[in-house]
């Protein structure tokens, strides 16, 4: 592969010195190596390689030896040491630039996913640098984000190994991959679904059976934080509901946010419902238990003793207590959608762990 050619501007005094050292047998001077360091920083901002920047020093080398040679007998050590202390220089101070570089682009971006996660920018101006990030924020986006048994950060194995996969398989897609708050995030087009899958399934593997929760599509600089709240929300209440999926859709748990909208209602129903079965002993938790697997298993007394490692007279036992506790019997149609309902809110409070 050729190598692009760079000015000769970056060489500098870099042909003097040569022929100076090969007069006097001097090292470099302590200017003249902040000098080189200061043309190495000003190549890496004006986008040059370092390995044209290297073979263009030492074809100057290869040119101006004979002629340094000629004027004085110098040592070939001497040379090669000057050779050796520039080319040093220069790529040190490249390489700091490169570093100053990264740290910048790495601060902007984690400024730009703040912002953009948070919408705490003007959106306007959120969406003209989202182009420089690979998002065109004017169509509708979709996030994901996958929680695992530890925190991690964008340095972290885990998101790079991710990543690699994601950009291996839709190289080319416009897709952000990060972390936030400890959770891998991947924010792509609405209309590409297959990417949110893939990172689901990616995600859940590399966290070592982690859960991912997937928003929806929203359109505009809003509409992504929108869809990260609602997959942030299924979390959460995939936490609360104790749901086993390891994939949860937001659009599949929008019956939960209705249920709760009137919290105020919801904790008036729990407690009227369910608080009578405070009187129990043992409290109310272990006959919640009960209906909660009860209801689960589709009301199938076999079933839900299974789950519960009962016998089927033992759960038949505690149906009973709960139907005198609370008036209410589970296997009543007419009775069963108002304590599903009332279980499904409890769930939701934390009742009785928090007080309603």
């Amino acid at each position: 592969m050729a190598v692009p050619e760079v000015s000769d501007e970056y060489l500098g005094d870099y042909v003097r010195i040569l022929a100076d050292v090969a007069a006097t047998g001097r090292r470099l001077t302590r200017d003249e190596l902040d000098t080189r360091r200061l043309l190495g920083r000003e190549a890496a901002e004006a986008g040059c390689q370092l390995r044209a920047l290297v073979v263009l020093h030492l074809a100057a080398t290869r040119i101006e030896w004979p002629r340094a040679a000629s004027a004085d007998e110098a040592s070939t050590g001497s040379v090669l040491a000057a050779v050796e202390q520039a080319v040093d220089a220069f790529a040190e101070g490249f390489e700091r630039a490169q570093r100053l570089t990264v740290r910048r682009e790495e601060a902007a971006r984690r400024e730009f996913i703040d912002d953009l996660l948070y919408g705490r920018s003007d959106l306007g101006r959120l969406a003209e640098r989202a182009t420089r990030f690979g998002l065109r924020l004017s169509r509708a986006h979709a996030v994901a984000v996958a929680s695992g048994p530890e925190a991690y950060t964008e340095t972290d194995s885990v998101p790079r190994t991710v990543e690699a996969a994601l950009l291996t398989r839709f190289s080319g897609r416009k897709i952000l991959i990060t972390t936030k708050d400890g959770r891998l995030v991947c924010i792509a087009p609405g209309s590409q679904p297959d990417v949110l899958r893939y990172f689901a399934k990616q995600s859940h593997a590399a966290t070592d059976g982690g859960r991912v929760a997937v928003g929806r599509p929203h359109r505009g600089p809003g509409g992504v934080v929108q869809s990260y709240d609602e997959a942030l929300d299924a979390l959460d209440l995939a936490e609360r509901m104790d749901l086993d999926d390891p994939v949860l859709y937001a659009a599949d748990l929008l019956v939960y946010p209705v249920l709760t909208r009137d919290r105020q209602a919801m904790a008036d129903l729990v407690r009227s419902q369910l608080g009578p079965l405070q009187q129990a002993r043992g409290g109310a938790e272990p006959l919640l238990r009960t209906l909660t697997a009860y209801f689960d298993s589709g009301c199938v007394a076999a079933e839900t003793a299974r789950r519960l490692s009962l016998s089927v007279r033992a759960l038949t036992y505690r149906l009973e207590r709960i139907h005198q506790l609370t008036g209410a019997d589970p296997s009543d149609p007419m009775h069963r959608y108002t304590l599903q309902t009332a279980v499904i809110g409890a769930r939701l409070l934390d009742w009785p762990a928090k007080d309603l």
